[in-house]
């Protein structure tokens, strides 16, 4: 079958054939339907996560149920199905504790299947390694049983790979927040397609005030469909002063869904006393923010970090699948560019313009 294949950092993915092994036991393999451009994916591409290689990226998909290995009872051939980048051990101390979605064993074995081995390799014999787990810039994918939920068949599937990652970690983000409460006021300093997201979940939470904030006015402006009553462009203006100025102090709950140094002292700053800052995207492997301790206590905020929605991925796909059919949050509306599995290079080069939405590859 075919996939992208990123063999070296900083260089384009290649469109490659490549050898697939049959499904083990507890394990599927899933014709894609749809996948995601997704900014974690570009982190590896640009070295600033590092991976093992040769890989094929993509976390964000969905899919149909083709073949399924021995004791596999959780789906069937012919379920449509949107993909969770963790498949979940469930015997874990994580898992068991709650937070399936960021299982031990899941990290633990990383890009490759749960029995330690390879579902992939090249002509000439070369293991290649599935991010996390999935690998969705493929055509087929085998994948353990755990990462499939299936889906209605109402669910458009670039609908359902979005919920796959950015609508789970952006509406997740937001709404599984145990202190989280109608009325409260919101930032949002990002708007890709996690950001975006998580002004849905804060519209949802009823939040009285939307801030989003970013540096490019066309986002901003794409930004008032998903939720935002308020925009701050930070290259124009200070966005700590400005949110603290339209919410008398600073917010109740700030959200750094980009994923930077800058960023999450920035989201920091624009907290209210009381309040809660939570990061959400992924800084460079490394880095640091600069937060005061002294002001953290005085003030009794709260910083921590969202993965993944916060939560069981299968059950905020659950919530999101009846949000969307109830026409509460708008997941067509994100997707603002489809490709071919061809065309995978330039969907990455739209996402590192900075254009509106999601790009997603669409596969026969």
């Amino acid at each position: 079958m075919k996939a992208a294949v990123l063999f070296e950092s900083k260089k384009p993915m290649q469109i490659a054939e490549l050898d697939q092994s049959e499904p083990k036991t507890g394990e599927v393999r899933v014709k894609m339907s749809a996948a995601g451009i997704c900014a974690s994916d570009h982190h590896v591409m640009t070295g600033d996560n590092p991976t093992l290689m040769p890989i094929v990226l993509g976390h964000e998909g969905a899919g149909v149920v083709e073949t399924v290995g021995p004791g596999v009872s959780s789906v069937k051939v012919g379920d449509r199905c949107v993909l969770s980048f963790v498949p979940n051990c469930g015997h874990c101390r994580s898992c068991r504790t709650g937070l399936s979605n960021i299982c031990d064993t899941n990290r633990l074995t990383g890009t490759r299947q749960y029995d330690g081995t390879f579902r992939l390799r090249t002509p000439d014999g070369t293991e290649v390694h599935q991010f996390a787990k999935l690998g969705v810039f493929a055509e087929s994918i085998v994948v353990p049983q755990q990462a499939c939920y299936p889906i209605p068949d109402d669910v458009p599937m670039d609908v359902a790979a979005l919920i796959g990652c950015s609508v789970a970690t952006g509406v997740g983000g937001v709404i599984n927040q145990p202190n989280m409460r109608a009325g409260m006021t919101v930032a949002v300093i990002g708007t890709g397609g996690v950001g975006l997201n998580a002004l849905q979940g804060a519209r949802l939470m009823n939040a009285s005030k939307v801030i989003a904030v970013d540096i490019f006015d066309h986002k901003l402006e794409f930004a008032y469909k998903f939720g935002a009553t308020h925009i701050i462009n930070s290259k124009e203006q200070d966005p700590v002063y400005a949110i603290q100025e339209m919410t008398d102090g600073g917010v109740d709950f700030a959200f750094d869904t980009f994923g930077h140094k800058i960023t999450t002292e920035q989201a920091y700053k624009a907290t209210r006393k009381g309040g809660t800052t939570v990061v959400v995207g992924l800084a460079p492997d490394g880095m640091t923010a600069e937060i005061p301790l002294v002001e953290l206590v005085r003030n009794q905020k709260t910083l921590l970090g969202s993965y993944y929605g916060s939560a069981s991925p299968h059950e905020t796909f659950g919530k999101l699948l009846e949000f969307y059919r109830q026409g509460r949050i708008d997941v067509g509306g994100l997707v603002t560019r489809k490709y071919k599995l061809h065309e995978i290079n330039e969907a990455y080069d739209a996402l590192d313009r900075g254009e509106d939405g999601r790009g997603v590859i669409i596969f026969n």
